[in-house]
């Protein structure tokens, strides 16, 4: 099936969140630049026509937020149509709150429907959040405050760091690379993604493409291939970040058309990545590779 007038799959986000598109945009591709809001109006205005729900972005990504916010104040009743996310590095509760406030203001709104504590990549950024006067103080009340509906943790860098989050902390989400060198990896896929379902929590992936820097080891993969790979393993919602609106055009369209690869087409796409897997695998630190 390939019919681009058929919806995009949606799912329940976890056991406590709505139900969201399959397919999100992610923060990255032009969103994650500053200076082109001609071009980053038309990817998320092609987004959203094309029904896609979750959007992503984060302080940290440039002019993302600013993006966004500019759209939906341009088009009205899209915030009510739409799953808005950010993010906070900050590992201070009161950095986090401040971040929160700028993001509110920066989007044009008065809630995120996720607000996730990003990039934690080691035990001293855990001490650090969940300690005295951490940002997972600022997380928790602001879910209870209505500030943000759900809350969740992003982390690309040590499975093991991640896997304390998700067992640790009261959370609803985590974001996490799921990729074909991620599959040949121990740690994400197949430990905490596993945890953070069986604890009732919504996983999304990133780094579908593989951070956007894969180099393809057959001819014949194309980035087609490797979101539907994504989109068959145990994650609710996979991110691709695009450049243009063509790019949504290619995922929206795969998402559409979307049937789980069999474990033989799965495996014989791994057989290519595998040897490869560590290197590919950059965006990990050195130790949690290999």
């Amino acid at each position: 099936m390939n019919d681009q007038s058929a919806p995009i799959p949606v799912i329940p986000f976890g056991s406590r969140g709505p139900l969201v598109t399959r397919l999100g945009l992610g923060g990255e591709g032009i969103l994650r630049t500053f200076g082109e809001d001609a071009g980053a109006a038309a990817v998320i205005e092609e987004a959203l026509a094309s029904g896609i729900v979750y959007f992503d972005t984060a302080p940290a990504y440039a002019g993302s937020e600013a993006y966004l916010g500019a759209a939906w104040r341009r088009l009205p009743g899209s915030r009510e149509r739409i799953f808005q996310t950010s993010k906070s590095a900050r590992r201070s509760a009161a950095g986090a709150r401040e971040d929160l406030t700028n993001t509110l203001r920066v989007l044009g709104t008065d809630h995120l429907d996720l607000w996730q504590i990003h990039d934690v990549r080691t035990m001293d950024d855990v001490a650090a959040v969940e300690g005295p006067d951490g940002a997972l103080e600022a997380f928790v009340a602001a879910r209870e405050q209505g500030l943000t509906r759900l809350i969740g943790v992003t982390g690309h860098h040590d499975p093991n760091v991640l896997l304390h989050c998700v067992r640790h902390w009261p959370l609803d989400s985590v974001l996490l690379p799921v990729n074909v060198a991620e599959a040949a990896l121990p740690g994400f896929l197949d430990r905490v993604a596993p945890e953070a379902r069986a604890r009732g929590m919504a996983v999304a992936g990133m780094k579908v493409f593989g951070g956007g820097h894969f180099i393809f080891p057959q001819g014949h993969v194309t980035p087609e291939l490797l979101l539907r790979f994504a989109l068959s393993q145990p994650v609710d919602v996979c991110l691709a970040g695009c450049a243009i609106p063509d790019h949504v055009r290619t995922a929206t369209r795969v998402a559409r058309g979307f049937s789980p690869m069999s474990p033989e087409a799965q495996e014989e796409l791994l057989a290519a990545f595998r040897p490869h897997a560590d290197k590919l695998a950059f965006y990990r630190a050195a130790h949690a590779r290999g």
